[in-house]
């Protein structure tokens, strides 16, 4: 019977070692002395290092996905919660640099993953994003010529860009709360209806 507190371990140790040596600079042997294991005992639970990477996405990114669900409830309408999800996004990069490495950069560079795994935790993670426009849209607060699937990967792209920029750079010379508030606002003040412009002037709320 596999032991989930082990199956854990070689997890949290691999986000490490995939975010410190890369991905394809990583040995399994590493995996196993950083997670204090035997290098025979990574195979009882997974076939090779892309599986490692695969499990390690699917896992983390799945509680991710939890995590802000559980923060956009905290807003009652659309706009606020495209900055509740900008300011979630790019404090996970903040407060869990090893992980977001490894979820933002390093996965990139698994060609089986990238070709052959079926990403359902970061679709799932960018319908959440595509389920803020459609609600806006339904409210009248979000303009309805903009496409949903349009506006999900355009916000994600800005969060997503900010955060690789922390990651590989040596300084962070912007703190979360400013970036999401800045880029939260260009969107929100793009996609905004007139009739919400003039009942709800959301700029001039401070968060």
């Amino acid at each position: 019977m596999k032991d989930e507190t082990k199956h854990q371990k070689i997890i949290q140790a691999a986000a490490k070692v995939f975010a410190e040596k890369g991905f394809y600079n990583s040995r399994v042997s590493e995996i196993a002395k950083e997670a204090n294991v035997a290098d025979g005992t990574i195979y009882l639970y997974f076939k090779n290092k892309d599986d490692i990477l695969i499990s390690l996405f699917e896992e983390e990114f799945g509680r991710i996905v939890e995590n802000i669900r559980k923060e956009l409830t905290r807003e009652i309408n659309a706009l606020d919660k495209i900055h509740r999800f900008a300011f979630a996004h790019l404090s996970i990069v903040s407060d869990t640099p090893h992980l977001a490495e490894v979820l933002g950069v390093e996965v990139r560079q698994s060609g089986k993953f990238m070709k052959e795994y079926i990403n359902r935790p970061f679709m799932e993670y960018l319908n959440l994003i595509r389920s803020i426009f459609v609600e806006g849209q339904e409210s009248g607060l979000i303009r309805k010529d903009l496409t949903p699937g349009v506006m999900k990967r355009a916000l994600f792209g800005a969060l997503d860009e900010m955060g690789r920029y922390w990651i590989l750079s040596s300084r962070k010379k912007h703190n979360v709360e400013e970036a999401a508030r800045q880029i939260s606002e260009v969107f929100i003040r793009g996609v905004m209806t007139e009739e919400a412009r003039n009942t709800f002037p959301w700029s001039e709320k401070t968060h």
